[in-house]
């Protein structure tokens, strides 16, 4: 007897059993789409102002159907189902575009003809046909700063500070200023958290000092053990999903108000880069899930009625436990200066921009020598006076200068030293 259609014969292990399983579904793979304008043939891009595809040869523009959705964004379990009815690929023609130098690949256009790579300012690079294994991103951001006003703000930041180069804004060529959609993870979920702890309590005590032979005061820390119960609910947890991005700068660019998130469409990427995640959902869910226990071992803290803990421990457990895969705007520069790179970035929807700026030390060291210099030269003259006995109180002066000045010379120093850091 046959079965009905749909279903395919398979080995049994049985003498006389037949087996039948269901035939697997294919997965139809999508046809690319390429950006062609219809009336005159040229390439054309998402461009900003118009919220669509454009030309910029004719003034063609044909606006992006696509639903903002925002934090109501679909969510998705951890479940290997929805990996595997996950749509793959970018949904269009593009190529990537692989640096030699630091190893990053990005996603670019496809005929894009001169490409850096954005992360460390190399030209050693491959280009091949973008792959298709990776899942698709569900929804982005688009961006809403225009590329001649990131550059302009750029520029600007550059120019700030007065102990960075003075010709630094100048120098910094601005024409390889990249925008590119980086690699997001999401992630919610619900965190109940027990803990225990010893909870000290202050309690005022009379005592008799038998020295002043008076009955005095003083304050005693007793101490016992307690536990409890909290739950929180974490929301929209964002993890990059970038390796070669500066983590610390990144972290910088936030907040991304997701309330702009739109369903993923192809067009938006029409002629701006693009990074494919190199993180994986569950290395990033790694280090979401340890934001999140954090945050439950703040709150446990929180719940504890006094500042006075000791031996506290904390058991967190996680349910509900959701993910979204989304493209955020970033704009990025990586610069030469002196023959190091430095980076800059600008979050693409909101205009905030975090980076590297080189640091002028001859001007620091100089800043440094002059807030010392008072202290220094009030304790010389404070060793001189003391052959007429009115020297100790200069020198203590010059002791309260000395410790300013050092106190003042250590917070530049970590200044500048962040500025420079990756």
């Amino acid at each position: 007897m046959n079965p009905t259609s749909g279903y395919r014969q398979i080995e049994s292990k049985i003498d006389g059993i037949t087996v039948w399983e269901p035939v697997p579904e294919e997965k139809r793979r999508e046809e690319p789409v390429t950006y062609n304008c219809p009336n005159c043939g040229a390439v054309t891009r998402y461009n900003i102002s118009a919220g669509g595809i454009a030309c910029e040869h004719c003034g063609y523009q044909a606006p992006t159907r696509s639903k903002t959705v925002g934090q109501g964004a679909e969510v998705y379990e951890f479940t290997l189902e929805t990996l595997e009815k996950s749509n793959q690929g970018w949904g269009v023609a593009r190529q990537e575009i692989h640096c030699d130098n630091c190893g990053g690949t990005i996603n670019v256009p496809s005929g894009a003809l001169s490409v850096s790579c954005p992360f460390c300012a190399s030209n050693r690079v491959n280009a091949s046909p973008a792959l298709l294994d990776q899942l698709r991103p569900r929804f982005l951001i688009p961006f809403k700063i225009h590329p001649q006003q990131a550059k302009a703000a750029a520029k600007e930041w550059l120019g700030k500070g007065w102990y960075h180069p003075s010709e630094l804004a100048n120098r910094a060529a601005f024409d390889k200023f990249t925008g590119i959609y980086l690699p997001y993870w999401t992630f919610s979920a619900e965190i109940p958290s027990d803990w225990r702890a010893e909870v000290g309590y202050e309690h005022t005590e009379r005592y008799y000092d038998h020295s002043s032979k008076e009955w005095k005061t003083r304050t005693v820390i007793r101490w016992r053990w307690e536990n409890g119960h909290i739950s929180i609910a974490v929301e929209d947890l964002l993890v990059p999903g970038s390796k070669h991005v500066s983590q610390r700068i990144l972290s910088q660019l936030n907040p991304f108000h997701l309330k702009d998130l739109v369903e993923y469409a192809p067009d938006y990427l029409a002629g701006w880069q693009a990074q494919s995640y190199d993180l994986k959902l569950e290395d990033a869910w790694e280090i979401g899930k340890a934001e999140m226990r954090e945050q439950a071992r703040k709150a446990c803290y929180e719940d504890i009625p006094t500042s006075h803990v000791r031996n506290f421990s904390m058991t967190a457990d996680f349910c509900e436990e959701t993910w979204r895969y989304i493209l955020l705007p970033v704009y990025l520069h990586t610069y030469i200066f002196t023959q190091k790179n430095y980076q800059v970035m600008i979050n693409g929807q909101t205009g905030t921009i975090a980076g590297q700026k080189p640091v002028d030390w001859n001007k620091i060291w100089l800043a440094i020598a002059a807030m010392f210099a008072p202290g220094i030269l009030t304790a010389l003259a404070g060793l001189l006076l003391l052959a007429f006995g009115i020297g100790a109180i200069a020198l203590v002066i010059a002791f309260i200068l000395i410790v300013i000045a050092g106190v003042l010379s250590v917070i530049l120093y970590q200044q500048a030293r962040a500025s420079e850091a990756p």
